[in-house]
């Protein structure tokens, strides 16, 4: 009778955990997945790109296009750092794959200012110190945006519920609400994307 550790290597690695994943390629050769090439337009601008399918909207932004504004932090959805805009709406860069942006219209938070004048918003965090560490600024301002653009900032209660999907550790909340609630106010916040950048 043969030892059951020794039945387990004569396995295949198929036969003993279902699906196995391809081989990395040798050193100086790329793997066989597929890429697509890729047309975004993002922040105004059109980008051609030859991508792995696997590659998310916040990888394609920070490590094809060097737009560091979105920031990786949980990579799960969950914190709201990768925030950005596609075609008006929020949406977390993390989740996204690059290949399904295509045709979408990305706003990230450098699309905001034009030249040295900030966006209202980013102006309205400034003047009521919204931030600490900056960390999570940049998706609060792009979810505050979305927040008046679709119409959630009649009340502090509705801007803290739109605004519950953006975490910020240092507890700058009721500071981001009072930046929100200044530019809901303004009622002149011109709205990036498509003819607003």
């Amino acid at each position: 009778m043969r030892d059951p550790s020794e039945a387990e290597t004569d396995m295949s690695e198929a036969d003993h955990l279902g699906t196995v994943a391809p081989r990395a390629a040798p050193p100086g050769q790329d793997n066989a997945w597929p890429v697509a090439m890729l047309t975004l337009r993002v922040n105004g601008q059109t980008h051609r790109l030859a991508l792995d399918t696997r590659t998310t909207l916040l990888d394609m932004l920070r490590d094809h296009l060097g737009l560091t504004g979105a920031k990786t932090g949980c990579n799960q959805g969950a914190c709201g750092a990768c925030t950005v805009l596609a075609d008006g709406k929020r949406i977390n860069a993390c989740l996204t794959l690059a290949v399904a942006a295509q045709g979408q219209d990305i706003i990230t938070i450098e699309g905001l200012a034009k030249g040295d004048a900030l966006h209202p918003m980013q102006q309205a965090f400034v003047d009521h110190d919204a931030f600490q560490c900056g960390y999570c600024t940049p998706g609060q301002i792009m979810s505050a945006i979305a927040c008046i653009h679709e119409g959630h900032a009649g009340s502090a209660e509705e801007i803290r519920e739109f605004m519950s999907g953006n975490l910020c550790r240092c507890g700058a909340y009721p500071n981001i609400v009072k930046a929100v609630q200044d530019v809901a106010g303004q009622g002149d916040m011109r709205f990036p994307g498509k003819g607003g950048v």
